[in-house]
């Protein structure tokens, strides 16, 4: 069986409503994780993905703010979510395909704008979310799992367009990096898109503060896909689909894409 999954921080799915139907018409991957819904689940403009084909999804939200969600042609159950940092966000939800296969969906806080978390209390949040992620993994080590989602933290020199100049800049700090690996390492999660794309920049978000991002190309790779090691190998075709960046009134992320061969 062959699953084509891909994940994507829509920045409001009520707003991008339009740009989702678009991608789905177009690349039809099977499950498509979103985050930063900022919407209650009861607002999610379902209709329209349903009349597509998707009609399974698994979601937590809240009015404005977070919110991730999971949409399917397959059928999917809903397997719950976690609290970590207990901020009382919707930023985790995990569903489960009738092949075993577990997804999880999440949205790491991004961390606000300084990496002290003395200074700034995002950043401490961001940190201990991180962490309480790390000790989950490591009390329940997952098994034929998949973990997607805009973690917030390009880890690589290569994830970044100037990894000098970012050192110091929240999502690229060695903290931060420190951190993202010891949550990978308590689960043994495999990081399937450098996996298929070992060399090279690679990035899934442009600020929309560059008049022109496609030119300028100041890019970090936030948006992740991992699996445990049991299916890791079953991994190909990753990509991330720049060209979504450029669409009209786009999300400042770009949906990054695995198809997995169970």
């Amino acid at each position: 069986m062959s699953i084509t999954l891909a994940t994507w921080n829509i920045n409001s799915i009520r707003l991008r409503e339009g740009l989702v139907e678009k991608l789905l018409r177009e690349e039809a991957p099977d499950v498509l994780c979103l985050q930063e819904c900022k919407s209650p689940v009861e607002k999610i403009p379902t209709e329209t993905f349903e009349a597509l084909g998707y009609g399974y999804r698994v979601a937590r939200g809240q009015k404005g703010y977070n919110g991730v969600a999971i949409l399917s042609r397959l059928p999917i159950e809903d397997v719950g979510d976690k609290d970590f940092a207990s901020l009382g966000h919707a930023r985790h939800v995990a569903g489960r395909l009738d092949n075993g296969l577990t997804i999880h969906n999440f949205y790491v806080p991004a961390g606000g704008d300084l990496p002290d978390r003395d200074k700034n209390e995002k950043f401490g949040q961001k940190l201990d979310y991180l962490t309480e992620m790390r000790d989950w993994f490591h009390a329940e080590r997952p098994e034929k799992a998949i973990l997607v989602g805009d973690l917030n933290i390009a880890p690589r020199e290569d994830d970044v367009w100037s990894h000098k100049q970012l050192l110091k800049v929240v999502s690229h700090t060695p903290i931060e990096v420190d951190h993202l690996a010891q949550t990978q390492e308590a689960g043994g999660w495999v990081d399937v898109t450098r996996k298929d794309i070992p060399d090279g920049q690679l990035y899934s978000w442009w600020s929309y503060r560059a008049r022109d991002w496609d030119a300028a190309d100041k890019g970090r790779r936030l948006d992740h896909v991992w699996a445990t090691p049991d299916i890791a190998n079953a991994a190909h075709s990753s990509r991330v689909l720049r060209a979504a960046r450029g669409w009209e009134k786009p999300s400042d992320h770009a949906p990054v894409f695995a198809t997995f061969d169970l």
